[in-house]
């Protein structure tokens, strides 16, 4: 992954920003207060929120989409046919859509975009989503087939997380983390780095009147109070994602309005299974005894969100009670009754790596103190965001605290995740139980079968697995009086951008 260091210079693609707006634009530009700087723009690469919020439905878009009731609808791709089989599928793309370099969007584009996420030189996180993909080809520039080597279910949900870039990148680890290249609403022009990024109107984007917005400058902001006091002032028009505390802090105040969902993505542990103790299925099941996810939520989360298991309460469709798993019934007596079982001498000593948001660092200190009330001895570790980044993706870590992105289907999660191998299994884990049940789901056409499959997946991972889930928190969305046709996403898309303007 390509590091943004602090001493480098403001990158601009050329073309792409041209400030002041000519005057046959409108000038309406939109102030974002965020806390954290992207580390990369590459939509393939990239796995921390705060690229993401960046490039997502703003920037890039993908062959599907998901909206604010996540639902799959199309998006690059206009409508697809899928073959009796399963197998095959057929993407017929929308007409007239064009990339921020002026170059038409083909279906050798979408050949090129999804075959980069696969290939091993990009190791991208990704590649685990289309692992059912036998063969892409584009027959014509406005047709895309997509083979499978056996029915997949959640692909077109997978489609919607995947960005399309313009062909030449399937090698190129490098340029699209510092220039983005999409057909979205807005195209990149000016990253200062700890400072703002600035995305501009994509003058040819393919949906009508759209976007609204001239611009959007997102302001590196690392301070709560300093983004709370823009909001409340008017320096800043949105506090996009922001976390129950500073949502708690901004409520009532004038001309501000909070909007608000309960997220997919979740707040976690996760142990490193390639080593002692965690190695040790005995411990895992210790830690998620030992913590206390009703007291972790009134404490760190200021009461905003529920005790999450391995899918979300949103997804009412798919997630189980977390009254199933008994695990979930917080005793540091039985976890430290496992621990002699599994054979450890007490205290375990223990360092617990932790992402550097200040929610989840609220998160990590709870944790501790609960776990040394349980038989380990836990040890804070707080490494700058890129990092914590290379170390969970080297699996350099025996614990972490993080947050962690969900989707509106199973599969999107549990398949990159949990799988042997899987490309964002960086807890090395492997169960073949587990493995079986994730192909099974992921081929079956019976929603039923998905249902019952899935079912034993969460049993099992919640109690046993590499990821002791905590809480699925309320996410918030601070904007002023002026702001109209944003509406926020579970997911943390921020792709209602596209319709947002300011009164």
């Amino acid at each position: 992954m390509t590091m943004i260091g602090p001493k480098l210079r403001a990158i601009t693609l050329a073309g792409a920003l041209a400030l002041p707006l000519s005057a046959s634009l409108s000038a309406q530009t939109l102030e974002l207060g965020v806390d954290q700087s992207p580390v990369g723009l590459d939509p393939h690469i990239v796995t921390a929120f705060a690229s993401f919020m960046v490039v997502n439905g703003t920037i890039y878009e993908g062959l599907t989409a998901i909206d604010k009731d996540l639902r799959i609808g199309p998006s690059l791709a206009e409508s697809w046919t899928v073959s009796p089989d399963g197998k095959t599928y057929i993407f017929k793309l929308r007409r007239g859509v064009t990339f921020h370099n002026g170059a038409a969007m083909e279906g050798a584009d979408v050949a090129s975009s999804l075959k980069r996420v696969l290939a091993k030189e990009i190791a991208s996180p990704l590649s685990s989503r289309l692992a059912a993909v036998d063969a892409i080809n584009a027959p014509d520039a406005a047709t895309v087939e997509v083979k499978l080597k056996e029915p997949s279910a959640p692909l077109l949900t997978s489609l919607a997380t995947i960005a399309i870039v313009p062909r030449g990148f399937e090698t190129d680890k490098d340029s699209l983390q510092k220039q983005p290249i999409g057909t979205g609403p807005f195209k990149f022009g000016e990253w200062q780095p700890n400072s703002f990024i600035a995305l501009t109107r994509h003058d040819k984007y393919w949906r009508q009147g759209m976007p609204k917005l001239a611009t959007v400058k997102f302001n590196i902001v690392p301070e709560s109070a300093t983004r709370q006091v823009g909001i409340t002032s008017g320096q800043y028009a949105m506090l996009p994602n922001i976390d129950p505390a500073t949502a708690l802090q901004l409520k009532g105040r004038p001309n501000v309005q909070l909007q608000e969902t309960l997220e997919l993505a979740y707040t976690l542990i996760g142990l490193n299974t390639s080593k002692p103790p965690f190695d040790d299925a005995r411990v895992r099941q210790a830690v998620n005894l030992a913590v206390n996810r009703q007291e972790i939520i009134q404490a760190a989360l200021f009461g905003s969100g529920v005790p999450g298991g391995p899918l979300s309460p949103a997804l009412k469709d798919w997630a189980l009670d977390v009254k199933e798993y008994p695990c979930y019934a917080h005793s540091p007596a039985k976890a430290m009754e496992l621990l002699k079982a599994a054979g450890h001498t007490q205290p375990i000593a223990v360092t617990l790596t932790v992402l550097p948001r200040q929610d989840v660092k609220d998160i990590a200190q709870v944790v501790q103190q609960q776990l040394n009330k349980a038989g380990f001895k836990v040890e804070l570790k707080s490494p700058e965001l890129g990092q914590f980044i290379q170390d969970w993706r080297n699996s350099n870590f025996d614990m972490f605290a993080s947050t962690n992105a969900g989707s509106p289907d199973p599969d999107d999660y549990f398949f990159r995740t949990f799988r042997t191998g899987g490309a964002t299994n960086v807890f090395k884990y492997s169960n073949t139980d587990i493995d079986g049940l994730l192909d099974r789901a992921r081929a079956a056409t019976d929603m039923g079968q998905r249902k019952t499959a899935y079912a034993q997946v969460q049993k099992t991972l919640a109690c046993e697995g590499p990821i002791v889930h905590l809480a699925y928190a309320q996410l918030f969305t601070a904007l002023r009086s002026n702001v109209q046709g944003f509406d926020i996403i579970a997911n943390r898309s921020l792709s209602s951008l596209a319709g947002t303007s300011l009164r």
